[in-house]
């Protein structure tokens, strides 16, 4: 008769282990706003930098790149930077949620949230 209160305590410890993980993801999305990424073009001329989360939080541009004739070449460099730094942002993006997914013991492959 009381065969159901097993069950219910496997779960209430899933359900507490779910709360756990939601607090954790919720930290770590956090702390992907303070790290910083920095993308590159024009072998450095321009470095475009962003958070962990991919939102740009800045740009450096040599100035000898400012010539009125090269306006195209200097946006496609712009560009470049951007998409580099994105590209970073998602990489360590991933590597801090394998992380995560490792230290709660999950699959590092395991896609999260759900």
């Amino acid at each position: 008769m009381f065969k159901g209160l097993g069950q219910m305590g496997d779960m209430a410890k899933m359900m507490k282990a779910a709360q756990e993980m939601q607090g954790k993801m919720a930290e770590m999305q956090e702390g992907l706003n303070s790290i910083t990424v920095t993308g590159e073009s024009g072998a450095g001329l321009v470095k475009a930098t962003a958070t962990a989360k991919g939102e740009l939080t800045g740009l450096d541009i040599d100035p000898k790149i400012f010539d009125p004739n090269e306006k195209e070449v200097v946006e496609d460099l712009i560009l470049a930077a951007i998409k580099d730094a994105q590209v970073r942002a998602s990489e360590r993006s991933q590597q801090e949620m394998a992380k995560l997914t490792e230290g709660l013991g999950l699959p590092a492959d395991m896609k999260l949230p759900f």
